[in-house]
């Protein structure tokens, strides 16, 4: 789920920087620090976008730098257990695919995909059910269950588990064909009662 986040800190300006505007020097500051990180508390930091300064700020003696307060303002990412989100599928595997869900690639596990037996092409990037004979492949919109989240911290990419074996889960166009069916059979068991 994404969310803006309200945080604070504490920014040390240094003297090359003295003569620049403080917000855009704060905010150069932060983006260095937060964006493209893991916090486990509020999950994928993707971008700073506020920043309140305070204007006075500190100095330490023995550092010609000056030390102020600031509060922003963070978009962040937080991939909650059993949400269901849309992402494209960005690679596949012997073992799967990975999906890009927000700022986060899924690990989305061949048991995971359906009841058939499937076979991967890694080079082609298309997995296929022997069967139904339906095809996921890179750049395919999947609707998925979030299953298992595991967040790293700092840059490191934490993993997200998923899934999409259950009804009106998996490539957009399996679940259009789903609701096509559901539809006719109702329209069925409604000429059928008359």
């Amino acid at each position: 789920m994404f969310e803006l986040v309200n945080l604070e800190d504490v920014v040390r300006v240094p003297p090359d920087r003295f003569g620049s505007p403080l917000e855009k020097v704060a905010m150069d500051l932060l983006k260095l620090k937060y964006e493209s990180t893991i916090n486990p508390e509020h999950g994928y930091l993707v971008l700073v976008t506020k920043v309140d300064v305070d204007k006075v700020g500190k100095i330490i003696a023995g550092d010609g730098a000056t030390y102020h307060r600031v509060r922003f303002e963070v978009l962040s990412f937080y991939p909650m257990k059993q949400e269901i989100v849309e992402g494209e599928i960005v690679e596949v595997t012997d073992f799967g695919a990975f999906v890009r869900i927000g700022p986060a690639d899924a690990l989305l596990h061949l048991s995971q995909i359906m009841d058939d037996y499937l076979t991967s092409d890694v080079k082609s990037g298309i997995i296929t059910a022997t069967q139904s004979k339906r095809t996921l492949r890179v750049g395919s919109r999947v609707r998925v269950r979030i299953t298992a989240v595991s967040l790293g911290h700092g840059i490191s990419m934490g993993k997200i588990g998923v899934t999409c074996r259950q009804p009106f889960l998996g490539a957009v166009e399996w679940i259009e064909e789903e609701v096509a069916k559901a539809g006719k059979a109702r329209k069925a068991a409604e000429r059928a009662e008359k």
